[in-house]
Formats: C-alpha cells, structure tokens, sequence
C-alpha cells in the first residue's frame, strides 16, 4: 500500500502500520535529533532523548488526532524531555571570554568562527531561555507557538527572547566591529 500523505501515514500508523510509524519517525527524527543536540551538546544524549521520545509516540499515537498534532507533540516533549535531562544533569556550559577566539577580520554571516561561537554562546545560555531560542531560530517557530509547546505564558516567552537577544548581542558586537590592530 503506497501511503501518500502525511495524514495517511499517520492514519496507518494509528491502525498499527509499523512500516507507516517508521515513516513517522524517518520523517521527524532530524527535527527531534536537532532540538535534543542542540539544547544539550551531547550527541550520545540526544539520540537517546530522540529514542526515548519516539517510543513514547508509539505509545501515545492513539491520543493524537492528526499529522500536524504529531509535528507539535513531538517538539512539545522532545523540548520538556531536553530541558528535564539539564536539570537532572546540572550541567551549565558556561563560556568564559578567554575561550572564545577572536577573528581577525569581520565577521561575515557565513563566518565559522561566528557559527561556531554563536552555538557555544547560546549553549552557555540557562533553560528554558536556550529551549527558546532553539524553538524560535531553528525551528522557526513564533512566539505563541513557543508558549503553547513549553506551556508558558506568551510574554514569558518574549521576555525570554527579548534577555537571550541582548546577551547574544552584547556577546557578539564586541568581536565584529573590532578591526585588527
């Protein structure tokens, strides 16, 4: 049976299709692989987040009502799931100014040293600001959106945004507009 849609799949999926759930999981499992790798920076620990979160899904398939209700459960738990295994962790990634290299040049949008910096900055930052941040720029999510799958009020979620913002700014405008001496 070639299934078609999303909804099919998830349909499928519903009535115990184990080739339909697996094309659920191929389906979302770089966005839930990301989000985990990205909130905790350890790679071994967000696949097993991932594993845990999909064998969850396959639990609660039959409460969720439709394709797009997947996409947003799955993010909802894999986020609560991530900011859960900091906490049990008590691991912050502090970053310290001597660490971060310098570049001898502007930055350019494109910059590695800039990525790279930016990933460790936001790293640095506390859950569930950097949970936010995740949701907001990798995933392209609005604030409303973010609030709902974190179960926290709307200007929360802002005032979240608005704090992580001007860290990472104040982080980075130091290094991009210094010219080499």
């Amino acid at each position: 049976m070639a299934i078609q849609n999303p909804n099919e799949t998830f349909d499928a999926a519903r009535l115990g299709d184990h080739a339909a759930f697996a094309s659920l999981v191929r389906e979302h499992q770089a966005m839930v692989f990301s989000i985990g790798l990205n909130s905790t920076r350890d790679r071994a620990l967000a696949e097993e987040l991932a594993q845990e979160v999909f064998m969850e899904l396959y639990k609660s398939l039959q409460s969720l009502q439709s394709a797009a209700h997947v996409r947003f459960w799955l993010r909802r738990v894999t986020s609560h799931r991530c900011i859960d295994a900091m906490k049990q962790r008590r691991v912050r990634n502090f970053v310290g100014l001597d660490e971060v290299p310098e570049p001898a040049a502007p930055a350019s949008p494109t910059d590695p040293l800039l990525s790279r910096r930016l990933q460790r900055i936001v790293a640095a930052l506390p859950e569930p600001a950097r949970m936010i941040v995740i949701l907001r720029f990798q995933e392209d999510l609005r604030p409303a959106d973010i609030a709902e799958i974190l179960e926290l009020p709307v200007n929360t979620v802002k005032s979240h945004l608005h704090r992580s913002l001007a860290i990472l700014r104040g982080k980075l405008e130091p290094t991009i507009h210094e010219v080499p001496a």
